[in-house]
């Protein structure tokens, strides 16, 4: 399969790429349209192309322009969904009743807590021995999984003598609701079992009184994200997840993408879907700053693909990211949050912080306010965020072995089935979940959450 006019290999059943011309040592591949590379060799007409004869051109900070393109009209169409209502007008499609520790010592009793009361801990290992940034970073990505909408209830638990103190985190918090977020500091009680399963049963007991109501679907955040990629995965699912949030946005819902260094190489691609020059400028500007922390770090800036993906045929890093950011369809590009930061309400595409990560970028997205994660694979993977996230696999081989995984299969394309009509039947699946429908990965209780950590530690 030639995927577009310009390109120098196809991809063949494999999910591997085949020089279609003869493409001499130090030229370009071309894949998307775009490069991907240079050859290290001379590759021959029908010879494989892979990391033994391919490198990537990725260096340095990177130089873009403001070059705009057709996007797609957000908010042309009225629609709804069934969700929570909270307090301060914000929506959930979820009615979850959490324990989340500031410290990680205290996992253990968080987790004894949510066995005897039926809540999910959010245990993670930080919130002690932190400094600065890092400790700021915990504080957001902890407030925006305490205040998620999708949460009825929360008990926030503290040790008493951590870096994070109740104190701190409370004011990271922000505005909240008192009568759904409760506190308690395990060295002030005599007994924290006791006192903390009192606190969840009042919570429970207030969410008994929760019900979903019809609310517009422009109140809707989707999250897009790739994992355990191949071949496949620009061709298949990542472009039918970008088709889906056309949908979305077409009905004012808002899309958010992370994995900043996911999009090194695609960057001229993505940037000209920007809104304006404010959103090119914030947005290049947090692509600049995670490349800066590669360097900074003295890693290569292309040193990303990882053994499953080169499995799977992907060899450079920009043959990755050109099929990483299809996953925003043609979504016009707003701007770039910061850790736990929620964008405003006015629909198109966000981009969040975070490197790509799986576990790290699915609880940034969460933490920005993403309800729903639509997480696309390749190789497969079981992992799943604290909101409801949807598996698409890349290929019907996948989908097939690993039905528990996944929900949805864009394999299909590959067997001729239409793109807008496989979209249109993932958005309605998408309507679907948010109305209360169970993934997979909820159907068995899978749930993780990872914070990232940049600094000393103590």
């Amino acid at each position: 399969m030639r995927i577009h006019p310009s390109d120098n290999v196809e991809v063949r059943a494999d999910g591997h790429k085949y020089a279609i011309v003869a493409i001499k040592s130090g030229e370009n591949v071309i894949k998307y349209g775009f490069p991907i590379g240079h050859a290290t060799k001379d590759i021959a007409v029908g010879d494989k192309v892979s990391p033994a004869n391919l490198r990537s051109n990725l260096a340095g900070m990177g130089d873009w322009v403001y070059d705009p393109a057709k996007t797609v009209e957000v908010g042309t169409k009225a629609g709804t969904f069934m969700g929570y209502v909270r307090a301060n007008g914000d929506v959930g499609v979820r009615n979850e009743l959490f324990v989340v520790p500031t410290v990680g010592c205290i996992n253990d009793v968080a987790k004894a807590l949510a066995e005897k009361s039926g809540a999910k801990a959010l245990t993670h290992p930080y919130g002690c021995s932190q400094l600065g940034g890092d400790l700021e970073t915990t504080q957001k990505i902890l407030a925006g999984l305490i205040t998620h909408p999708n949460v009825g209830g929360v008990l926030v638990l503290g040790l008493g003598c951590e870096n994070n103190l109740m104190i701190d985190q409370k004011r990271a918090l922000g505005a909240y609701d008192e009568k759904r977020v409760r506190f308690l500091t395990i060295q002030e009680c005599e007994d924290e079992m006791t006192e903390g399963l009192a606190i969840l049963n009042e919570l429970r007991e207030q969410m008994k009184n929760d019900v979903r109501v019809e609310v517009p679907l422009s109140k809707l955040r989707v999250a897009v994200k790739c994992g355990g990629s191949d071949g496949y995965s620009g061709i298949t699912a990542n472009p039918l997840v970008g088709r889906t949030m056309e949908i979305f946005a077409a009905y004012g819902s808002t899309v958010l993408m992370s994995e900043m260094p996911e999009v090194f190489g695609a960057e001229q691609l993505l940037l000209s879907f920007s809104k304006d020059k404010e959103a090119f400028d914030c947005s290049a500007g947090m692509i600049r700053r995670f490349r800066q922390y590669f360097i900074d770090h003295g890693e290569g800036i292309a040193d990303n693909p990882s053994p499953g993906n080169i499995a799977g045929g992907i060899s450079t890093l920009e043959e990755k990211s050109l099929g990483c950011v299809q996953k925003a369809g043609k979504v016009p590009l707003c701007g770039a949050l910061e850790f736990g930061e929620v964008p405003p309400a006015d629909g198109g595409l966000y981009l969040v912080n975070g490197p790509g990560n799986d576990m790290v970028a699915v609880t940034n997205l969460t933490a920005s306010g993403a309800h729903i994660i639509l997480f696309t694979t390749g190789r497969g993977t079981p992992l799943s965020g604290v909101v409801p996230t949807m598996k698409i696999s890349t290929n019907t081989p996948l989908a097939n072995k690993k039905p528990h995984w996944i929900d949805y299969n864009a394999g299909s394309l590959m067997d001729g089935a239409d793109m807008n009509e496989l979209a249109k039947g993932l958005f309605d699946l998408c309507l679907d979940v948010a109305n209360g429908k169970e993934t997979k990965s909820e159907e068995r209780g899978y749930y993780d959450i990872a914070i990232f950590k940049d600094g000393v530690t103590l």
